[in-house]
């Protein structure tokens, strides 16, 4: 059995508050067991086996009142997620209930658990080390199969295993250069400097690596801010609908309609995207408030993660629009995607000779603009639209998401950075024949950041930051 490091025993609701079917109310703790055995009619609980279902009713001691019917699923110390006695109470989902229920153990000696203590207490009995408890978190989260897929990988360990072996390599040279310090006197090197420096290289590639994976992985956690630009009335509401299949913003053939910016999401093919209409652009706003408007959209552009130029493909020419991309995306390594709208208005060979033009005029052109063409009042080409947008983020690392580790938490990012500069300084001072002390001191720290990201190294301020942020009942 796992010896735990907590005496209290502590209840929560874990499933979302609110009327529902069925509730669970979930206990940790040494009296878990006991706890609920004082209030179930089953008496022999404290006997059975764990990862056993017990059907019975919740009675009041002290009225006689039986509160509910309820199941109670037992799980044993250290097979449970906290690795201590766990009980978990599936009873009516009523909000009377639940209270009804939560105050009857807190009556019987549990305490209301903090937010996110069952997974902290599975963290610090050693179920799960920092990267995976957090990994718990995202799990939840999670809204696109890419970010399921992604926190369901790190909380089975890869992003964990792969940080363990790099310190484990680097903790072998790092033990060499200590065992140097301990013989200063006597001028002898037992860390081989070519072997060292070999395995920097290695190392410092695979923390490059994984810092290179955060761009993508920000995308697959937090998804893809695509801002909606062009002139007034050239149908981005209207798009925005089609995208979202709903009206959720103001379609009016009035230039100007849209005076600030209206987002929503739509997941497409597992990614989130989150697409924001704007206000339309011109150089002579009708008023104050369309000129706030404007503003707002060139602000909006250099915050976008990609931009969709909306054009109406009957009233400018292919140089117009790139001339306006080009103005808008000024200073700006954004990637964008013009779409040009209201082909219900346009014969297939007008189409076709502004797509040729289009091309054309990007001739020589490092990073020429793709185009689609749509009709969005009509939902034609959207699926089209769709399969851009997903090519213009998509590169061949999301491809591989499945088995790839990819960094999706900023705490962790900081970390590999922090990570990456020591192990610099160390490359540095190998370069530059610095002594045993300076290099072993900067492999300290950057084994001291890796540490951190799994929580072989951490703090209570760091534990504390990181699991209020759970909910209550996990």
């Amino acid at each position: 059995m796992v010896q735990t490091i907590f005496s209290d025993t502590i209840v929560a609701l874990s499933t979302p508050p609110g009327a529902g079917a069925l509730a669970v109310v979930r206990l940790s703790g040494p009296a878990a067991i006991a706890i609920t055995a004082s209030v179930f009619s089953k008496k022999s609980m404290p006997d059975a086996a764990g990862h056993t279902l017990h059907y019975g009713t919740l009675r009041d001691p002290s009225s006689g009142e039986i509160l509910d019917e309820v199941v109670a699923a037992l799980y044993r110390s250290p097979r449970s997620f906290t690795r201590e006695d766990v009980v978990e109470i599936s009873c009516h989902g009523s909000d009377y209930v639940v209270r009804q229920v939560l105050g009857l153990l807190l009556r019987q000696g549990a305490r209301l658990a903090e937010a996110g203590e069952f997974t902290k207490r599975a963290f610090l009995n050693g179920a799960m080390d920092l990267a995976q408890a957090e990994a718990v978190a995202d799990l939840i989260a999670s809204d696109s199969a890419l970010s399921h897929r992604v926190a369901l990988n790190q909380l089975r360990g890869g992003f964990s295993q792969e940080l363990r072996e790099l310190r484990a390599r680097l903790i072998k040279f790092a033990a060499l250069l200590e065992l140097e310090l301990d013989f200063g006197e006597e001028d002898v090197e037992f860390a081989d400097r070519t072997g060292l420096a070999q395995l920097l290289s290695e190392v410092r590639g695979v923390v490059a690596g994984l810092l290179h994976s955060f761009e993508l992985g920000n995308v697959i956690k937090n998804g893809i801010t695509v801002v909606i630009a062009g002139r007034p009335n050239a149908g981005k509401s209207t798009l925005l609908n089609a995208l979202l299949r709903e009206e959720r913003a103001i379609v009016s053939a009035i230039p100007g309609t849209t005076r600030d910016f209206i987002e929503d999401e739509v997941s497409i093919d597992g990614l989130r995207f989150r697409f924001v209409d704007t206000a339309g652009l011109r150089d002579n706003p009708a008023d104050e408030v369309e000129a706030i408007g404007v503003s707002r959209t060139r602000q909006r552009v250099r915050q976008a993660a990609l931009l969709l130029y909306l054009f109406d493909l009957t009233e400018m020419t292919p140089a117009e629009v790139i001339a306006e991309i080009q103005e808008l995306t000024r200073g700006l390594a954004l990637p964008v995607l013009a779409v040009g709208n209201k082909t219900d208005l346009a014969t297939p060979n007008a189409q076709g000779a502004f797509l040729a033009q289009f091309q054309a005029a990007q001739v020589g052109l490092a990073s020429p603009t793709p185009m689609v063409l749509v009709a969005a009042g009509q939902k034609r080409g959207l699926d089209e639209l769709q399969t851009a947008l997903l090519t213009e983020v998509r590169g061949s690392a999301l491809e591989n998401t499945a088995s790839a580790t990819i960094v999706t938490n900023v705490r962790h990012a900081r970390a590999l950075e922090t990570a990456a500069a020591h192990l610099q300084a160390v490359q540095a001072g190998l370069d530059t024949g610095q002594g045993t002390e300076l290099l072993a001191a900067d492999l300290r720290h950057a084994l001291a950041a890796l540490g951190e990201i799994t929580g072989e190294i951490s703090s209570e301020d760091l534990l504390t930051s990181i699991f209020t942020q759970f909910c209550i009942g996990k």
